[in-house]
């Protein structure tokens, strides 16, 4: 069955043209116009992907990204019309996988949404399993151990790990990482992967404050500890 997105989007227009691209695309999509809608829907349908807009009635964008990472790491893409930097990376703080700003081109979207959703579906690679330290990452089932615990990771904050466990030790920027993850036709503010290394900290290090897992090399960027 072909993935189902949720478009949370309170322009009608808009709304119209990105759910008419999406079933174009070979997606069934749904649309919702308000935050609690959304998580009504989210908790009845459990959709593949989000598009999410901030600026909702009732509940806001963010209280709907902060009731779905509370459940589960499925995709959300951020889309708005807000282009405070300070907004984008509280909404990229509570999980979300990318950030589109208004306007957009809807085939651009389709493609993010491809992409996004490539991510979390961990395809087979050259290894189906990486071994870093005591983090085994499985990318076919696209799970994740540490030190036997397994822990859930958005599909973003898995390729960062994937990346960096590829290669202990190499320091890698902050673009490299963002093309890694999120492949080369990522487009977004370099600095917003702070915000997803961030996130990737709390949920595999013991003491997120002292990484012993990524650690940051000031002035370029972030590697995976070798010892």
């Amino acid at each position: 069955m072909a993935p189902l997105i949720l478009i949370v989007e309170d322009e009608p227009e808009l709304s119209r043209v990105v759910k008419d691209y999406m079933q174009k695309a070979g997606f069934r999509a749904e649309v919702v116009t308000d935050g609690s809608s959304a998580i009504s829907f989210y908790e009845h349908k459990r959709p593949d992907l989000v598009l999410l807009d901030l600026g909702l009635p009732q509940a806001d964008g963010l209280d709907v990204a902060r009731h779905i990472r509370r459940h589960s790491q499925t995709p959300i893409i951020i889309v708005t019309a807000r282009v405070d930097e300070t907004e984008r990376v509280v909404g990229l703080e509570l999980g979300a996988d990318d950030y589109v700003t208004k306007p957009f081109s809807p085939r651009e979207l389709v493609a993010r949404v491809r992409a996004v959703l490539r991510r979390s579906q961990g395809p087979p690679e050259e290894s189906a399993t990486i071994v870093a330290r005591d983090i085994e990452i499985d990318l076919i089932r696209h799970r994740t151990r540490i030190a036997g615990r397994e822990v859930d990771l958005t599909p973003t904050e898995f390729g960062l790990l994937r990346t960096l466990a590829r290669q202990p030790g190499r320091v890698f920027t902050r673009l490299q990482l963002l093309e890694a993850a999120q492949g080369e036709t990522y487009e977004g503010y370099e600095r917003t992967i702070d915000a997803h290394i961030k996130n990737l900290r709390a949920k595999i290090e013991p003491d997120a404050r002292r990484p012993r897992y990524i650690t940051t090399v000031y002035g370029v960027g972030y590697r995976l500890s070798d010892g």
